[in-house]
């Protein structure tokens, strides 16, 4: 028998043992007073039927199972690093079209696009190992290469864009180092898996010196993408706080909202440096990734993932079962009452 508790084994016993003690005192105590005053309160039968409910919901929180179950697993030996640009401009509202200020109808910054995209990636190559490394001012590695997907989703869904007074600008290949360096270590760790890489961003050089090169990550790389963000008509952006979820003006420039514009020659060099593509992002396109190489991606076949087989069901219908009994007893005792108090037919006034 294997256990899988949804709750700590602990917590199950203080909250079954109280009202599995109150329950056996009841039955005791119906035995007992069966013979003096017969027919009053529930039966030794019902208050049995309550103590094996109570027992049932209990082992149900302990989730039981056996033993010999087996799944199918997608085995992909693959390491995927996503670099994100985490510059004020990506508050920039021209994900959808919106226009700010000028009449948006709804928040649609390139971060939300961002956000979309990391889940279909994350989505698209199961059993996949996942770094992020952010970059603005700096770059930072945010999440080290993990199996854990749904971290990684997580990690995504709570970046905010650097503070708007605090940016200084920045340059779009600020991450090249930390990237290659990520490689390097994913590749002495295991050599034999392959790394792909995707750099989402809008490419937009906010500082004099021109951009970095990634091409020291070139031979380290099995494929990936380049992901561009933003319209060449710009979009309106609010400045960012720090603050989670809050929202600030519009930046101005000259009297009107300050636009931001993807560059994607910018974009597409950093793709030719990393010898991998570059697309276009918008709300409307379906993105397209390509797929992880094929000497890396195969089912298990010989090596099943053994699973217990979980028996919550069996007991899932033992409750149902038991709960149908108290309903039908409640009708039962709710028919009676009514008939007793509806007056005898032909009956005085």
């Amino acid at each position: 028998m294997i256990l899988q508790p949804v709750i700590a084994p602990f917590l199950a016993v203080l909250l079954v043992l109280p009202v599995l003690g109150a329950a056996v005192w009841m039955l005791v105590r119906s035995v007992s007073s069966r013979g003096s005053s017969p027919g009053s309160g529930a039966g030794p039968v019902m208050w049995a039927l309550r103590i094996l409910l109570v027992l049932a919901c209990g082992v149900l929180l302990l989730r039981p199972g056996i033993p010999g179950g087996h799944v199918r697993t997608l085995a992909s030996a693959t390491d995927v690093v996503i670099a994100v640009d985490t510059t004020a401009s990506m508050v920039a509202e021209d994900w959808d079209g919106a226009q700010g200020s000028s009449g948006a109808t709804g928040d649609r910054t390139r971060m939300a696009g961002v956000r979309e995209d990391v889940r279909r990636i994350a989505e698209a190559y199961p059993g996949a190992r996942f770094a992020l490394i952010t970059f603005d001012a700096n770059a930072v590695l945010r999440l080290p290469l993990t199996t854990d997907s749904g971290a990684l989703v997580s990690a995504v869904d709570v970046l905010q864009p650097e503070v708007t007074r605090q940016s200084k600008g920045s340059s779009i290949g600020i991450a090249n180092q930390l990237l290659a360096q990520t490689l390097q270590n994913a590749q002495k760790a295991s050599p034999d898996r392959a790394r792909m890489v995707f750099y989402l961003g809008d490419g937009e050089q906010t500082v004099s010196s021109a951009p970095e090169s990634f091409a020291a990550s070139k031979k380290l790389v099995s494929g990936g993408a380049v992901l561009g963000y933003g319209t060449a008509e710009g979009g309106p952006m609010r400045e960012t706080t720090g603050a989670f979820g809050g929202k600030g003006d519009y930046i101005q420039y000259q009297g009107s909202d300050a636009l931001s514009r993807i560059d994607e020659k910018n974009l597409q060099q950093i793709a030719a440096e990393l010898g991998v593509g570059y697309t276009h992002r918008t709300a409307q396109a379906k993105l397209q990734l390509p797929p992880a190489p094929t000497s890396t991606t195969a089912y298990r076949e010989n090596d099943p993932l053994t699973q217990p087989i979980d028996l919550s069901w069996i007991l899932a219908l033992v409750i149902a079962a038991l709960l149908c009994a108290e309903i039908t007893r409640a009708t039962v005792l709710i028919m009676r009452m009514r008939h007793l108090a509806l007056p005898p037919a032909g009956g005085d006034a």
